[in-house]
């Protein structure tokens, strides 16, 4: 799957014309730039949409997960210091995938019972390709999916955290965790996507702060920390002298496997909240899955993977996951960096658990007819789920969350690839309008 989203990857940014790297101010300018005041950000909100942050806040509270954490230290000790070089290099090529999921989102959406956008992959699979059937196997995908890594994989991996650090009950965890959750999720997308917007950069600034004391207590160690992640790229046994044993195989491996999984491009999850967005155009809202992506696994992941490597040779004695994070923060911070890793777990997991409470909210619906007394049993089932996770098994719980995921990502592959015409046709006339406003992009 790795390969297969990395081709995918290679092949939108040729149809995109290279946009990530070659309009990188267009793409700051009606993203963050939009946010400044009298730009407007916030001027298209109305009763029957989100403003376009709040759905890349809903995109993000799903993808920044217990991963950009506890995954980015697994995939340094499974890959070493080069695997963070290829992660970066799977969100170059993410981001051309995300702009085309988010593009077609929006180009086929349609108004929902209640006046509001509503769309994602089954929607341009349904009407883009006429294929309905496609469109309802990505569903029951997406459903499932959403118990897995959208669920019980961060529930879980909270509920070990808290459990070893705070001593807390696992049951107490997942109530603690689905109690709020369900009555953020009762509102739908736009209370979800109002919660989103002041929640997500909160609690990112929280992560961050926390990090940058890391990283200023070791600032020594810092530009050796950077040098590792390039040199390791393509010289793994530059970790420690060549007796660690990592191979450039397992650098690329978990590298790109990690950096095509945290920001989800390809899996068709993250254009079902985007396609909710009050857009100016297709074109417009796909820039604000440029941004999701660089958000993510760029900055995010990155942040961490710096963090971590900073600390010492910690990722060699052993520590893996969300121990090792904890133990570089608690080195610099005294006992407070354990806690602040532990919070920032509960509230990542948190995001996660909102964002894809709506997105199986939106399988169900379309596979039911927006069926009332379907979405009630689904957010019921959901929510139980949270209670039990916190004291499952996560190795099956991971296991299954994977195999989700692939089986979710093949149909939304097939109908971005199929569509490219018009992912192509859509970028030219973005430009074109771009060149018109005297902003031509790149």
């Amino acid at each position: 799957m790795a390969i297969l989203l990395t081709a995918v990857g290679l092949w939108m940014t040729a149809v995109t014309g290279l946009l990530p790297l070659r309009d990188v101010k267009a793409v700051v300018r009606h993203t963050l730039g939009s946010l400044l005041p009298g730009r407007g950000g916030q001027r298209r909100k109305g009763a029957a949409g989100v403003t376009p942050f709040q759905a890349v806040s809903t995109a993000l509270a799903g993808t920044l997960g217990t991963g950009n954490i506890a995954g980015v230290a697994a995939a340094i000790v499974a890959g070493g210091p080069g695997a963070v070089f290829w992660m970066w290099c799977a969100a170059l090529l993410g981001m051309a995938t995300k702009y085309a999921e988010v593009l077609l989102a929006v180009e086929y959406r349609a108004r929902g019972r209640d006046g509001s956008w509503q769309g994602g992959p089954m929607e341009y699979i349904s009407r883009g390709l006429g294929m309905p059937w496609l469109a309802g196997v990505f569903c029951v995908f997406c459903l499932l999916a959403s118990f897995g890594i959208g669920n019980a994989a961060q529930v879980g991996a909270v509920a070990q955290v808290l459990a070893r650090d705070f001593a807390l009950p696992p049951l107490a965890v997942g109530l603690g965790m689905a109690l709020p959750a369900g009555l953020v999720l009762l509102g739908g997308l736009r209370r979800i996507g109002a919660f989103a917007e002041k929640f997500v950069p909160l609690m990112g600034l929280f992560y961050m702060g926390a990090g940058a004391l890391v990283l200023l207590h070791n600032r020594a160690e810092v530009p050796r920390a950077l040098s590792l992640i390039f040199r390791c790229a393509l010289d793994p046994g530059a970790a420690a002298g060549g007796g660690v044993g990592y191979t450039v195989r397992q650098a690329v491996h978990y590298g790109v496997a990690r950096g095509v999984f945290t920001n989800e491009a390809g899996l068709g999850s993250a254009p079902i909240a985007h396609a909710g967005a009050d857009a100016q155009g297709p074109a417009e809202q796909g820039l604000w899955g440029i941004f999701e992506v660089f958000t993510d696994t760029i900055l995010m992941c990155g942040f961490t993977a710096v963090v971590i490597l900073s600390g010492g040779p910690l990722w060699q004695f052993g520590l893996d996951g969300a121990a090792l994070t904890s133990a570089v923060f608690s080195r610099a911070l005294g006992p407070a960096g354990g806690w602040v890793v532990s919070l920032s777990l509960l509230l990542f997991a948190f995001s996660t658990v909102l964002g894809w409470g709506y997105y199986g909210e939106r399988a169900v619906g379309w596979l039911l007819g927006g069926h009332r007394g379907g979405l009630t049993l689904y957010r019921v089932c959901y929510l139980l789920v949270m209670v039990w996770a916190a004291g499952a098994d996560m190795g099956l719980i991971w296991s299954l969350s994977d195999l989700l995921n692939g089986a979710m990502m093949v149909p939304n592959l097939i109908g971005v690839v199929a569509l490219w015409p018009v992912v192509r046709r859509r970028t030219v006339e973005w430009r074109q309008r771009e060149r018109r406003r005297g902003h031509a992009g790149g």
